[in-house]
Protein backbone atom coordinates (compact mmCIF):
# COMPACT_ATOMS: atom_id res chain seq x y z
CA UNK A 1 0.00 0.00 0.00
CA UNK A 2 2.77 2.24 0.63
CA UNK A 3 4.80 1.20 -1.94
CA UNK A 4 1.62 2.70 -4.41
CA UNK A 5 1.28 5.63 -2.37
CA UNK A 6 4.84 6.33 -3.45
CA UNK A 7 4.21 5.78 -6.77
CA UNK A 8 1.54 8.11 -7.33
CA UNK A 9 3.70 10.68 -5.67
CA UNK A 10 6.22 10.04 -8.05
CA UNK A 11 3.69 10.43 -10.82
CA UNK A 12 2.73 14.00 -9.52
CA UNK A 13 6.33 15.31 -8.70
CA UNK A 14 7.26 14.07 -12.39
CA UNK A 15 3.92 15.75 -13.90
CA UNK A 16 4.84 18.96 -12.01
CA UNK A 17 8.29 18.94 -12.91
CA UNK A 18 7.28 18.70 -16.85
CA UNK A 19 4.79 21.68 -16.02
CA UNK A 20 7.88 23.41 -14.57
CA UNK A 21 10.18 22.72 -17.62
CA UNK A 22 7.48 23.30 -20.22
CA UNK A 23 6.16 26.86 -18.68
CA UNK A 24 10.49 27.48 -18.15
CA UNK A 25 10.81 27.20 -22.33
CA UNK A 26 7.69 29.23 -23.02
CA UNK A 27 8.94 32.42 -20.65
CA UNK A 28 12.31 32.53 -22.70
CA UNK A 29 10.48 34.05 -26.04
CA UNK A 30 10.49 37.51 -25.87
CA UNK A 31 7.44 38.89 -28.16
CA UNK A 32 9.01 42.42 -28.66
CA UNK A 33 12.16 40.79 -29.83
CA UNK A 34 13.54 42.76 -32.80
CA UNK A 35 15.25 39.41 -35.22
CA UNK A 36 17.50 41.35 -37.86
CA UNK A 37 15.30 41.85 -40.38
CA UNK A 38 17.90 40.36 -43.16
CA UNK A 39 19.56 37.61 -40.69
CA UNK A 40 17.49 34.67 -43.19
CA UNK A 41 18.23 36.30 -46.55
CA UNK A 42 19.86 33.56 -47.98
CA UNK A 43 23.07 33.95 -50.52
CA UNK A 44 21.18 33.20 -53.50
CA UNK A 45 19.00 35.70 -53.27
CA UNK A 46 21.72 38.31 -52.16
CA UNK A 47 23.80 37.36 -55.55
CA UNK A 48 20.23 37.53 -57.15
CA UNK A 49 20.51 41.17 -56.14
CA UNK A 50 23.72 42.20 -56.83
CA UNK A 51 23.18 40.37 -60.42
CA UNK A 52 20.38 42.21 -61.22
CA UNK A 53 22.21 45.46 -60.07
CA UNK A 54 24.69 45.38 -62.79
CA UNK A 55 22.24 44.37 -65.43
CA UNK A 56 19.40 47.45 -64.92
CA UNK A 57 22.46 49.71 -63.97
CA UNK A 58 25.32 48.82 -66.63
CA UNK A 59 23.70 46.86 -68.94
CA UNK A 60 25.65 43.39 -68.17
CA UNK A 61 25.81 40.83 -65.12
CA UNK A 62 28.71 40.73 -62.82
CA UNK A 63 31.83 38.71 -63.59
CA UNK A 64 32.33 36.18 -60.82
CA UNK A 65 34.90 38.36 -58.93
CA UNK A 66 32.49 41.19 -58.94
CA UNK A 67 29.41 38.96 -57.92
CA UNK A 68 31.93 37.50 -54.78
CA UNK A 69 33.43 40.78 -53.38
CA UNK A 70 29.73 42.74 -53.57
CA UNK A 71 27.70 40.00 -52.36
CA UNK A 72 30.39 39.22 -49.17
CA UNK A 73 30.49 43.06 -48.72
CA UNK A 74 26.63 43.11 -48.49
CA UNK A 75 26.51 39.93 -46.03
CA UNK A 76 29.36 41.29 -44.25
CA UNK A 77 27.37 44.33 -43.38
CA UNK A 78 23.69 42.35 -42.87
CA UNK A 79 22.79 44.21 -45.87
CA UNK A 80 22.36 47.59 -44.68
CA UNK A 81 21.46 50.09 -46.91
CA UNK A 82 24.63 51.92 -46.27
CA UNK A 83 26.21 48.94 -47.71
CA UNK A 84 23.45 49.46 -50.57
CA UNK A 85 24.45 52.32 -51.19
CA UNK A 86 28.06 52.01 -51.41
CA UNK A 87 27.52 49.32 -54.08
CA UNK A 88 24.88 51.54 -56.49
CA UNK A 89 27.31 54.56 -56.19
CA UNK A 90 30.27 52.75 -57.26
CA UNK A 91 28.13 51.34 -60.56
CA UNK A 92 27.15 55.52 -61.00
CA UNK A 93 30.32 57.11 -59.92
CA UNK A 94 33.44 54.77 -60.38
CA UNK A 95 35.87 55.88 -62.69
CA UNK A 96 38.68 53.34 -62.52
CA UNK A 97 39.37 51.35 -65.57
CA UNK A 98 37.43 48.17 -66.41
CA UNK A 99 38.17 45.89 -69.27
CA UNK A 100 35.64 46.03 -71.85
CA UNK A 101 33.59 49.15 -70.29
CA UNK A 102 36.24 51.53 -70.08
CA UNK A 103 34.68 52.52 -65.85
CA UNK A 104 31.72 51.37 -64.21
CA UNK A 105 30.18 55.18 -64.39
CA UNK A 106 31.10 55.23 -68.40
CA UNK A 107 28.97 52.07 -68.72
CA UNK A 108 25.89 53.24 -66.40
CA UNK A 109 25.56 56.25 -68.85
CA UNK A 110 25.83 54.25 -71.90
CA UNK A 111 23.02 52.34 -70.78
CA UNK A 112 20.87 55.20 -69.29
CA UNK A 113 21.62 56.77 -72.49
CA UNK A 114 20.41 53.86 -74.84
CA UNK A 115 17.46 53.47 -72.27
CA UNK A 116 16.65 57.18 -73.25
CA UNK A 117 16.42 56.26 -76.75
CA UNK A 118 14.79 53.11 -76.55
CA UNK A 119 11.98 55.68 -74.92
CA UNK A 120 11.88 58.35 -77.20
CA UNK A 121 13.29 57.82 -80.86
CA UNK A 122 12.41 54.00 -80.83
CA UNK A 123 16.03 52.93 -79.92
CA UNK A 124 17.56 54.23 -83.41
CA UNK A 125 20.92 52.91 -83.23
CA UNK A 126 24.21 55.51 -83.17
CA UNK A 127 24.71 54.07 -86.71
CA UNK A 128 21.43 55.05 -87.70
CA UNK A 129 21.52 58.25 -86.40
CA UNK A 130 25.34 58.72 -88.21
CA UNK A 131 23.96 58.20 -91.50
CA UNK A 132 21.03 60.28 -90.91
CA UNK A 133 23.90 63.02 -90.30
CA UNK A 134 25.82 62.10 -93.02
CA UNK A 135 22.88 62.47 -95.44
CA UNK A 136 21.97 66.36 -94.50
CA UNK A 137 25.86 67.33 -93.78
CA UNK A 138 26.16 65.62 -97.39
CA UNK A 139 23.68 67.74 -98.50
CA UNK A 140 24.67 71.13 -96.91
CA UNK A 141 27.86 70.77 -98.55
CA UNK A 142 26.13 70.37 -102.35
CA UNK A 143 24.09 73.20 -101.19
CA UNK A 144 26.97 75.34 -100.35
CA UNK A 145 29.01 74.26 -103.69
CA UNK A 146 25.43 75.62 -105.52
CA UNK A 147 25.35 78.70 -103.89
CA UNK A 148 22.38 77.77 -101.61
CA UNK A 149 23.20 79.67 -98.89
CA UNK A 150 19.28 78.80 -97.55
CA UNK A 151 19.35 74.94 -98.02
CA UNK A 152 23.15 74.86 -96.47
CA UNK A 153 21.83 76.29 -93.80
CA UNK A 154 18.82 74.42 -93.30
CA UNK A 155 20.68 70.89 -94.10
CA UNK A 156 23.47 72.01 -91.22
CA UNK A 157 20.63 72.77 -88.41
CA UNK A 158 19.19 68.96 -88.96
CA UNK A 159 22.79 67.79 -88.95
CA UNK A 160 23.77 70.01 -86.12
CA UNK A 161 20.84 68.40 -83.88
CA UNK A 162 21.78 64.84 -84.99
CA UNK A 163 25.14 65.37 -83.81
CA UNK A 164 23.83 67.04 -80.55
CA UNK A 165 21.79 63.76 -79.98
CA UNK A 166 25.51 61.65 -80.26
CA UNK A 167 27.30 64.14 -77.90
CA UNK A 168 24.72 64.19 -75.25
CA UNK A 169 25.86 60.57 -73.50
CA UNK A 170 29.53 61.87 -72.93
CA UNK A 171 28.01 65.57 -72.34
CA UNK A 172 26.05 63.95 -69.94
CA UNK A 173 28.57 62.02 -68.02
CA UNK A 174 30.97 64.45 -68.07
CA UNK A 175 28.47 66.84 -66.11
CA UNK A 176 28.50 69.38 -69.65
CA UNK A 177 24.03 68.83 -69.73
CA UNK A 178 21.66 67.29 -67.47
CA UNK A 179 19.21 64.74 -68.34
CA UNK A 180 16.73 67.51 -69.39
CA UNK A 181 18.84 68.84 -71.77
CA UNK A 182 19.57 65.36 -73.34
CA UNK A 183 15.90 64.75 -73.35
CA UNK A 184 15.17 67.86 -75.53
CA UNK A 185 17.91 66.76 -77.78
CA UNK A 186 15.77 63.75 -78.00
CA UNK A 187 12.33 65.16 -78.80
CA UNK A 188 13.70 67.75 -81.29
CA UNK A 189 15.71 66.15 -84.37
CA UNK A 190 14.40 64.61 -87.96
CA UNK A 191 14.40 60.97 -86.50
CA UNK A 192 11.93 61.59 -83.78
CA UNK A 193 9.95 63.79 -86.29
CA UNK A 194 9.67 61.05 -88.82
CA UNK A 195 8.67 58.31 -85.87
CA UNK A 196 6.21 61.06 -85.20
CA UNK A 197 5.33 62.61 -88.58
CA UNK A 198 3.12 65.50 -89.05
CA UNK A 199 1.74 68.23 -85.96
CA UNK A 200 -0.65 65.80 -84.86
CA UNK A 201 1.61 63.06 -84.13
CA UNK A 202 3.76 64.67 -82.76
CA UNK A 203 2.30 66.50 -79.80
CA UNK A 204 0.16 63.41 -78.97
CA UNK A 205 3.33 61.72 -79.22
CA UNK A 206 5.46 64.16 -77.04
CA UNK A 207 2.54 64.32 -74.26
CA UNK A 208 2.40 60.47 -74.28
CA UNK A 209 6.61 59.75 -74.22
CA UNK A 210 7.50 62.18 -71.33
CA UNK A 211 3.38 62.74 -68.81
CA UNK A 212 2.75 59.35 -70.06
CA UNK A 213 -1.24 60.77 -71.06
CA UNK A 214 -2.42 62.30 -74.28
CA UNK A 215 -3.32 66.34 -74.38
CA UNK A 216 -6.54 67.72 -73.59
CA UNK A 217 -8.20 68.93 -76.56
CA UNK A 218 -7.83 72.66 -74.75
CA UNK A 219 -3.92 71.27 -74.67
CA UNK A 220 -3.60 70.07 -78.47
CA UNK A 221 -5.51 73.05 -79.56
CA UNK A 222 -2.85 75.53 -77.72
CA UNK A 223 0.02 73.03 -78.98
CA UNK A 224 -1.26 72.89 -82.89
CA UNK A 225 -1.00 76.42 -83.00
CA UNK A 226 2.88 76.35 -82.36
CA UNK A 227 3.85 73.29 -83.90
CA UNK A 228 1.83 73.47 -87.17
CA UNK A 229 1.31 77.60 -87.50
CA UNK A 230 4.62 78.93 -85.33
CA UNK A 231 2.14 81.06 -83.74
CA UNK A 232 2.64 82.15 -80.47
CA UNK A 233 0.77 79.97 -78.06
CA UNK A 234 -0.17 78.73 -73.94
CA UNK A 235 1.13 75.51 -72.91
CA UNK A 236 1.62 74.83 -69.57
CA UNK A 237 0.95 78.46 -68.35
CA UNK A 238 3.66 79.82 -70.32
CA UNK A 239 4.05 80.96 -74.19
CA UNK A 240 6.00 78.91 -76.62
CA UNK A 241 5.96 80.16 -80.86
CA UNK A 242 7.66 77.08 -82.00
CA UNK A 243 8.95 73.05 -81.72
CA UNK A 244 11.92 74.38 -80.00
CA UNK A 245 9.74 76.50 -77.34
CA UNK A 246 7.56 73.93 -76.53
CA UNK A 247 9.73 71.07 -76.10
CA UNK A 248 11.56 73.66 -73.88
CA UNK A 249 8.31 74.01 -72.11
CA UNK A 250 7.58 70.33 -71.87
CA UNK A 251 10.88 69.27 -70.03
CA UNK A 252 10.48 72.15 -67.28
CA UNK A 253 7.12 70.99 -66.81
CA UNK A 254 5.99 69.50 -63.60
CA UNK A 255 4.49 66.74 -65.15
CA UNK A 256 8.01 65.71 -66.80
CA UNK A 257 8.90 65.41 -63.57
CA UNK A 258 6.66 63.35 -62.35
CA UNK A 259 7.04 61.22 -65.28
CA UNK A 260 10.77 60.85 -64.35
CA UNK A 261 9.79 59.44 -61.77
CA UNK A 262 7.16 57.00 -62.85
CA UNK A 263 9.67 55.94 -65.81
CA UNK A 264 12.22 54.65 -62.91
CA UNK A 265 9.60 53.09 -61.66
CA UNK A 266 8.12 51.41 -64.57
CA UNK A 267 11.85 50.72 -65.92
CA UNK A 268 13.28 48.92 -61.90
CA UNK A 269 10.09 47.60 -60.77
CA UNK A 270 7.69 47.22 -63.75
CA UNK A 271 4.89 49.04 -61.80
CA UNK A 272 3.67 52.48 -61.43
CA UNK A 273 4.65 54.43 -58.30
CA UNK A 274 2.05 55.31 -55.76
CA UNK A 275 0.98 59.19 -55.44
CA UNK A 276 3.18 59.45 -51.80
CA UNK A 277 6.05 57.96 -53.78
CA UNK A 278 5.57 60.19 -56.55
CA UNK A 279 5.69 63.07 -54.11
CA UNK A 280 8.54 62.01 -52.15
CA UNK A 281 11.15 61.81 -54.96
CA UNK A 282 10.36 63.89 -57.29
CA UNK A 283 11.05 67.11 -55.20
CA UNK A 284 14.99 66.26 -55.45
CA UNK A 285 14.78 65.70 -59.03
CA UNK A 286 12.90 69.10 -59.71
CA UNK A 287 15.83 70.82 -57.67
CA UNK A 288 19.21 68.77 -59.46
CA UNK A 289 17.96 67.01 -62.58
CA UNK A 290 19.77 64.62 -61.10
CA UNK A 291 18.37 61.77 -62.38
CA UNK A 292 20.22 59.06 -59.76
CA UNK A 293 18.53 60.43 -56.62
CA UNK A 294 15.43 58.70 -58.30
CA UNK A 295 17.40 55.78 -59.00
CA UNK A 296 18.71 55.12 -56.16
CA UNK A 297 16.32 55.11 -53.53
CA UNK A 298 14.48 52.19 -55.61
CA UNK A 299 17.63 50.22 -56.24
CA UNK A 300 18.44 49.76 -52.86
CA UNK A 301 14.74 49.10 -51.53
CA UNK A 302 13.67 45.88 -50.40
CA UNK A 303 11.16 45.80 -52.83
CA UNK A 304 14.03 46.17 -55.91
CA UNK A 305 16.41 43.46 -54.14
CA UNK A 306 13.48 41.20 -53.49
CA UNK A 307 14.67 41.01 -49.72
CA UNK A 308 11.09 41.19 -48.63
CA UNK A 309 9.42 38.74 -46.50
Amino acid sequence: MVHLEQKKLLALLTLFLLTIISCKKEAATYEDNTIPPYSEIPTIEVNNYVNRLYIDMIGREPTDEEMTRDSDYLEENDLSTEARIEIVNTLFFNTDFIPGDTSYTNAYYTKLYEDTKARLIEGASDAEINQEYNVYRNNAIADSLAGNIGGYEQNMIQADRLEAVLNSKAQLRDGLINIRKMYERMLYNSIYDLINMGAFNFINATFNDLLYRFPTEAEFEQSYVIIDENQPAQVFGQVAQNKSEFIDIMTSSSEYEEGMVRWAYLTFLAREPSTAEVSELTPSFVSTSNLQSIQRQILISDEYAGFEN
